[in-house]
């Protein structure tokens, strides 16, 4: 079918619940030439009809985010991974929103991936991406979105990665807010499942500190045992923390400058 433009093209996508395409799509489906294409895709970014994320792939803008410069990053972040052929999640401070821990939102969409990627901004949208070793295994979970779907950390994979990314969720003492209001959707054998994928003792040892300082205990027990197959070194809880003016939890071997200032 020939469209008269390459917008009336993108109309039609919308009208059909739409909102993401490629380059290629748009010459093999518009019925327009590649260089007619081109020329049309950059008017169309220009009036902010379009984004363009990476130059092969682009969002359709409805008109209720024009100001915004996108719709929301959910709208589109599988279909983005999925043409850049990447592995993903939408993770961290995020994903914890997603769980219900809503008073810590970031001013960014955090995502994981299995390689470093620049971060993306779209309008006010702004996606980061962090690279870990455990992409393509960690325990996720699909959420629906308003145009498909999602891939997201489940709350105990969300809970190993905001303590290995502390700096990115707002360093310990956030991360300890966020972890207490994630803690009553956490399952302890899911949470040692997601621990042993990431092999990250150090980190467990500052997870399993700031548990018991949640009040999540219950959820201790198995991390405590899985360390005891390890030789723990102590570790800083915050990586500002001088040596010297720290006290040492001896069940998790974590030096603490002072306690964790968790917000309710």
């Amino acid at each position: 079918m020939a469209f008269a433009s390459l917008e009336s093209w993108v109309e039609q996508l919308q009208a059909n619940g739409r909102y993401t395409f490629r380059r290629k799509e748009a010459i093999e489906e518009s019925g327009l030439s590649p260089e007619s294409t081109k020329k049309a895709l950059q008017r169309l970014k220009l009036r902010g009809r379009i984004s363009m994320p990476k130059d092969y792939f682009f969002v359709v803008v409805p008109l209720e985010y024009s100001t915004a410069g996108s719709p929301p990053v959910s709208w589109f972040i599988h279909d983005l991974m999925t043409a850049m052929d990447r592995p993903y999640y939408v993770a961290l401070l995020s994903a914890a929103g997603l769980h219900g821990a809503s008073h810590h939102q970031p001013q960014e969409f955090q995502v994981i991936t299995d390689r470093p990627i620049r971060p993306i901004t779209l309008g006010r949208a702004r996606i980061r991406f962090f690279s870990s070793k455990s992409a393509t295994n960690s325990a996720t979970i699909e959420m629906k979105t308003p145009t498909g779907r999602m891939r997201v950390s489940t709350p105990e994979a969300t809970t190993v990665d905001l303590v290995r990314f502390s700096k990115a969720s707002g360093q310990m003492d956030n991360v300890a807010s966020v972890i207490a209001e994630l803690a009553p959707k956490l399952n302890s054998s899911k949470l040692l499942e997601a621990v042993k994928l990431v092999d990250d003792i150090a980190n467990t040892q500052r997870l399993g500190y700031i548990l018991d300082s949640v009040g999540a205990s219950r959820l201790t027990p198995a991390l405590s045992k899985f360390l005891k197959g390890w030789k723990m070194k102590c570790v800083k809880l915050r990586s500002s923390t001088k040596s010297d003016a720290a006290e040492v939890d001896d069940r998790w071997q974590v030096a603490v400058d002072r306690p964790l200032e968790i917000e309710t």
